[in-house]
């Protein structure tokens, strides 16, 4: 059964486009990524600067927060003028200001949220906070230009394993997700195990091309009360025991094979799942999302499985994957042509959950649809 519906789909207006040549700066700092970029119309990427922190973070073993918001604060400035240089606009030029008010490192939300909110007002301009989350699902409006809801989302990353029915612009309904580790944290946790390193999804992916996917029958876990929620605790404790038994008794960990055959359960499991969440609600369009969307074996197995049902498929490209300001861009845009848009006091919320919307940050523009800021 689902458990979160957002709005009702007769609460919202039908979508009141901006005047054609519309100009969005997206802003994107959820985590370990400094990211802005241009978007015109809500689809067309003019720029994508993204300034990673991989190499800070890498000799810590995952992202240290403290380290993520200190980051953000060097770079902000220096990456929302070389998006707008790359775009050749000015600030001038720009119609409305979109950033991720959440979920993510909250030091590391305040950042860009400032940024966002000091660029807006300063220019007299529409702001949108936008949940991440929804960002990367957006990704693929980017990707495929034609694209439309309704649709199945599968979104997986460091953070996050959602299925998401998503019914038309602003209506999302959760019909699955993780009880535990999100798919990308198990990735990254078994990479350390396997002493890989840091991002793990990467380092797994290149691993397990050398590996038999099927050396070791890792678990693939039943939530029994739920068929279309996740659960990587118990894979990941398997990884770990099988990794401490082989050492113990003085064998060298086939490290390929330990990578092939726990990407190959993982798999399994968000395939499978989103394939029978699809069928048994008739929906006839899946897309897959976030940092773990990169991952090869995931994208090839659900593109076969989608084209075997007659369900289309839709998979951004690598640099849409992982986090980007054009994602944030995408959703702000239609966010604003629904009419919605983002008071001066919004805040930063860590735990902020696809759908939820803080009412005392947002507000229906009075005068939506009939007004927009003037193309210049």
């Amino acid at each position: 059964m689902p458990r979160q519906i957002d709005r009702q789909v007769a609460e919202l207006p039908s979508l009141k486009m901006p005047p054609p040549g519309w100009l969005t700066l997206g802003i994107e700092t959820s985590c370990d990524e400094t990211a802005v970029s241009v978007v015109r119309d809500g689809r067309q990427v003019l720029s994508s600067i993204v300034a990673s922190q991989i190499p800070e973070h890498q000799k810590f073993g995952g992202v240290v927060p403290e380290v993520a918001s200190r980051q953000h604060v060097e770079t902000i400035t220096q990456v929302i003028d070389e998006a707008l240089r790359e775009a050749e606009v000015s600030l001038e030029q720009i119609h409305q200001v979109a950033v991720t008010y959440g979920p993510g490192l909250v030091g590391a939300l305040l950042v860009g949220v400032a940024a966002a909110k000091a660029l807006a007002y300063g220019r007299r301009l529409p702001l949108n906070g936008v949940n991440h989350i929804e960002g990367h699902l957006f990704a693929n409006f980017i990707q495929s230009p034609s694209l439309e809801p309704p649709l199945l989302a599968l979104i997986v990353s460091g953070g996050h394993t959602h299925l998401v029915h998503m019914k038309q612009y602003g209506v999302y309904e959760i019909l699955g997700k993780t009880r535990d580790d999100a798919a990308g944290e198990a990735f990254d946790k078994v990479a350390r195990v396997l002493g890989l390193g840091y991002p793990g999804g990467p380092l797994i992916d290149a691993a397990a091309r050398q590996g038999d996917p099927r050396a070791i029958d890792f678990p693939r876990a039943v939530v029994t009360d739920h068929p279309w929620d996740f659960s990587f605790s118990g894979l990941k404790s398997a990884v770990l025991n099988h990794v401490n038994t082989v050492r113990m008794k003085g064998h060298d960990v086939q490290v390929a094979d330990v990578a092939a055959s726990f990407q190959q359960a993982v798999v399994d499991v968000l395939v499978n799942k989103t394939l029978d969440c699809a069928v048994t609600n008739g929906i006839k369009q899946v897309v897959l999302s976030g940092g773990v969307a990169a991952n090869s074996l995931l994208r090839q197995t659900l593109a076969d499985r989608c084209r075997e049902q007659g369900i289309a498929f839709c998979a951004p490209d690598l640099a849409l994957c992982t986090d980007n300001g054009a994602m944030i861009a995408c959703v702000g845009y239609y966010d604003y042509s629904l009419g919605i848009r983002s008071r001066w006091n919004l805040n930063a919320v860590a735990g902020l959950s696809i759908g939820e919307r803080n009412e005392q940050w947002f507000f229906r523009d009075a005068s939506f649809p009939s007004k927009h800021v003037d193309i210049k």
